[in-house]
């Protein structure tokens, strides 16, 4: 099934690559006023001269240079100008985070550190409800940046709407952890969720991006080792082709506002190390995926990915995997993280979430009958 929407988004450009850092301040309370982009330097050894840039509702971007905490009032300064925000208005922009804007006012979440399987992540639950549903997700970085924290915010935009609770891995990065030491750390991930009680058709994998494409890759390895699978998986903007083989990564590269093949084609060998950038646990569009459990797949149609989410879409029709597929028209990479500025990533949630939960539902009937 293919979903278009015909709504045009609020935001008409993001600047180039990198993902958002939600954990930064200017993210984690502003994002409901404008969407940051990290737009700085990435050094292995953490974040080097990072700058940022702020995408305002109305169109107006600063590249921010500096801001300052003068008390009642933030103000940020750089190309573009400058914009200040009261503390008043953080507080009521936290608030709006944690409730009107998703719809669920009641439904705050608390994370904590934890490890699962010896690898470490974190635990994304809803406050005051107790559910054995669970999320285990894979944020993005193509394999080189980003961290179990920084998906937090999608995170739980998500088990809000789904009412489960999630665990976001922290698996190893390259260039130091090259392939396959995340499907390694992903697949002992969910093995630790087994161990501790937790039934197979209870869990459900998902991920953004690289993490997208890692989920898949995890359901061949645990459908190859024989291990009970998931009860689904659900995968934005999934990156699943490593051989950057796909038309849209050349044939979109004027319309995507985040990602370019220079920037993939440079990390392609941090990753793939000595391996084959074909292998079905590093490009998942070449592997059989007879068996997998129901998939939902959501891409924007301007994204240079595009072509890795139809072809992953088609191999597993072609191999009768149940297979959902929604192109959004006009929408950045992983636009379900803009839903404070975007209905069409608000829409995108609310499905993914009722896709969850019919999943769990069906995993479940063969015991409830029994």
């Amino acid at each position: 099934m293919i979903e278009l929407s015909v709504k045009e988004p609020h935001i008409a450009k993001i600047p180039r690559y990198q993902r958002p850092p939600p954990r930064a301040i200017i993210d984690s309370m502003f994002r409901a006023h404008f969407v940051v982009v990290l737009v700085g330097v990435i050094s292995w050894a953490g974040v080097a001269q990072a700058q940022y840039l702020l995408v305002l509702k109305n169109g107006r971007q600063i590249h921010v240079q500096s801001y300052r905490d003068d008390g009642s009032m933030i103000k940020f300064s750089g190309l573009g100008g400058e914009i200040a925000i009261s503390k008043d208005q953080v507080q009521t922009i936290r608030r709006a985070e944690e409730g009107d804007r998703l719809g669920s006012p009641s439904l705050s979440v608390n994370q904590a550190p934890t490890t699962v399987g010896g690898v470490n992540a974190v635990d994304v639950t809803i406050r005051g409800v107790e559910t054995a549903n669970t999320i285990l997700y894979f944020h993005g970085g193509v394999y080189v940046i980003g961290s179990a924290a920084s998906s937090v915010p999608l995170v739980s935009d998500l088990v809000r709407r789904a009412h489960a609770r999630a665990v976001t891995v922290d698996y190893r990065l390259a260039p130091e952890h090259p392939y396959p030491a995340a499907v390694d750390d992903a697949r002992a991930a969910y093995e630790g969720l087994l161990a501790k009680g937790i039934d197979a058709g209870q869990i459900a994998l998902a991920g953004e991006s690289a993490g997208g494409g890692l989920a898949v890759a995890t359901l061949l390895a645990l459908r190859d080792a024989g291990t009970p699978l998931p009860s689904s998986a659900f995968l934005m903007s999934p990156y699943a082709d490593l051989t950057l083989s796909g038309e849209t990564v050349l044939g979109n590269r004027a319309l995507d506002p985040i990602l370019t093949p220079e920037g993939l084609r440079l990390r392609v060998p941090e990753y793939v190390g000595h391996a084959n950038a074909s292998d079905p646990q590093i490009s998942p569009i070449f592997g059989d995926l007879r068996g997998l459990p129901p998939l939902l797949i959501q891409v924007g149609s301007s994204e240079i990915l595009l072509s890795d989410a139809l072809r992953l879409a088609g191999r597993a029709a072609i191999d009768e995997v149940p297979v959902t597929l929604e192109v959004t028209p006009g929408v950045p990479h992983v636009f379900q993280g803009f839903a404070a500025v975007l209905d069409e990533g608000v829409a995108a949630l609310d499905r993914a979430a009722t896709f969850l939960k019919k999943q769990f539902a069906a995993a479940q009937l063969p015991k409830e009958s029994a």
